[in-house]
């Protein structure tokens, strides 16, 4: 049953390697760490109107893929032994079919969308991921498991289902016992009791907003927090943050290989903006769209129900306007979005203001939507205000929404005095947070949950899970926490916005 676990590193095999890919499917030879595709078909459709039905074989080469390589206990810990995965003997599992358990060349291409000319840039490189799942053989030994829970920053929606689907998945499909939740972040490893977790108590947790074990900002002390883990004789810690969060958890994990502890340390992305790179989205988001919807709809009808009345929305986005995208192009009610990745001014040709007053002529109303990172470059700030920071680094935020309702009056005022004009702002954000998650988003939790414990129970390490392409993956954690995921204002969504809402560029004054 045990085996030497180095059978496992990638480096010395050779694999032929199946991708997962939505439309395109070859076989691979994976040599070391590259991925070389072989001659495919494709229907002609892809390339030439269609005219019959016919294949049309298409050669891909030289096409290089480059396997990311997932670090495993077994790089520092050579002489770790394995065991059959007890799914194996599980009653309600029965995996007996080939496809069940995952295997080491079962890989997900992060790039989907090719140039069948024939012509490939080589400025960047075609990279892929182990794909997530179970193994048929596991590092740890259930009985001998102790997992540690925490959550770190701001809230999101569907942070009780993670932590419930991490509880139920480690008892349930593996026979945990020994789980703990980490109360009020990364300060918690060292400040107090953690709470011992079973299925009973976190039964209920996916119907209650927030987290029950309580989370914080800050609080970060690597030695601290290690000598906690090892004090305790926690050898799983799963991390639950946005991309500070992410950046600890790669201090954390880097600082236990060089203590060489037998310890796993799994990340499970959290972020309501969106924001995280490399994954196709961040739990969360999809509940926050359809609640800012509900905030564009409110703000429609107080500026339908006035002359001259407008509707501001301020929605979450530091740095990516996902939200504020994703939740115009669903409205349909949306006169302006402004989000950070798109600069824009107020007075000229071209800026807000004039496209405000053609709009209130033309209809009467408008709705504006603004992420709240949009226009910091133009909100007046004294030297003291640039150089605050909050207790995870970040910088401090002017409240956009506070002083584009300000200005928007005062706009008014000088251009149109004595009129009738009407502003309602509408700010949603801690009633976004504070929600339960939707049903899409409670079933993401719920696989991003049992991802990360297949992972971490096959010895993988250092490692973030989540969906790639609509399959999930493992991803090295260093990779996703310096990734962002900006919105592409030369992309298609973008223009999309910009078709449907008619708005200015902003790109010249």
């Amino acid at each position: 049953m045990y085996q030497n676990i180095q059978q496992h590193v990638l480096d010395d095999l050779r694999l032929t390697a199946h991708i997962f890919l939505p439309s395109l499917r070859p076989s691979v030879g994976l040599s070391l760490t590259k991925l070389f595709l072989s001659p495919t078909t494709m229907s002609s459709s892809a390339m030439n109107p269609p005219i019959q039905d016919e294949l049309q074989t298409l050669t891909i080469s030289p096409l290089t893929v480059t396997l990311k390589r997932l670090p495993h206990l077994s790089d520092y810990l050579p002489n770790l032994q394995t065991q059959t995965n007890p799914l194996q003997n599980n009653s309600f599992y029965h995996p007996c079919n080939d496809g069940f358990y995952i295997s080491h060349s079962d890989v997900i291409l992060r790039q989907i969308v090719f140039d069948f000319s024939g012509k490939f840039p080589s400025s960047s490189p075609h990279l892929a991921y182990h794909r997530a799942g179970p193994r048929k053989e596991i590092t740890f030994d259930p009985k001998q498991v102790c997992a540690a829970i925490v959550t770190c920053g701001g809230l999101c929606p569907g942070l009780n289902t993670v932590i419930r689907e991490l509880v139920v998945g480690l008892w349930e499909l593996y026979g945990v016992r020994e789980i703990f939740g980490i109360k009020a972040g990364y300060r918690g490893f060292y400040s107090g009791d953690p709470i011992k977790l079973d299925p009973k108590l976190v039964h209920n947790w996916h119907k209650r907003g927030g987290t029950v074990i309580e989370t914080s900002r800050g609080g970060f002390d690597l030695q601290k927090i290690v000598d906690a883990i090892e004090n305790r004789r926690f050898n799983q810690v799963y991390i639950i943050g946005g991309d500070g969060t992410l950046r600890g958890a790669v201090k954390i994990f880097n600082e236990i290989q060089r203590r060489k502890l037998n310890v796993a340390v799994v990340g499970i992305p959290k972020t309501v903006d969106n924001d995280v790179g490399i994954i196709d989205r961040s739990f969360g988001f999809q509940t926050a769209v359809e609640m800012a919807q509900e905030a564009i709809s409110a703000a429609h009808v107080e500026a339908e129900s006035a002359p001259n009345g407008i509707g501001l929305v301020k929605l979450m986005g530091r740095h990516s306007g996902h939200i504020a995208l994703d939740a115009t192009l669903s409205s349909c009610d949306v006169d302006c979005c402004l989000i950070p990745e798109n600069k824009f001014y107020l007075e000229g040709k071209g800026g807000l203001f004039e496209f405000l007053n053609f709009r209130l002529k033309e209809n009467g109303h408008a709705v504006v939507v603004v992420a709240e990172g949009a226009g910091q470059d133009i909100i007046p700030r004294g030297d003291a205000e640039k150089q605050k920071t909050d207790e995870s680094g970040n910088p401090v935020f002017l409240d956009v929404g506070v002083w584009l309702n300000s200005e928007l009056k005062k706009w008014w005022e000088r251009e149109h005095k004595g009129e009738l004009f009407t502003v309602k702002y509408i700010d949603p954000t801690y009633m976004i947070r504070a929600v339960t998650a939707n049903a899409t988003d409670n079933l993401y939790c719920t696989l991003l949950a049992h991802s990360a414990i297949h992972g971490i129970m096959a010895g993988y390490t250092g490692f973030v899970t989540g969906p790639i392409n609509g399959n999930y993956a493992y991803i090295p954690m260093e990779d996703v926490a310096i990734a962002k995921s900006p919105v592409g204002t030369k992309d298609h969504l973008w223009a999309w916005v910009r078709s449907i809402t008619a708005q200015p560029d902003f790109q010249s004054i």
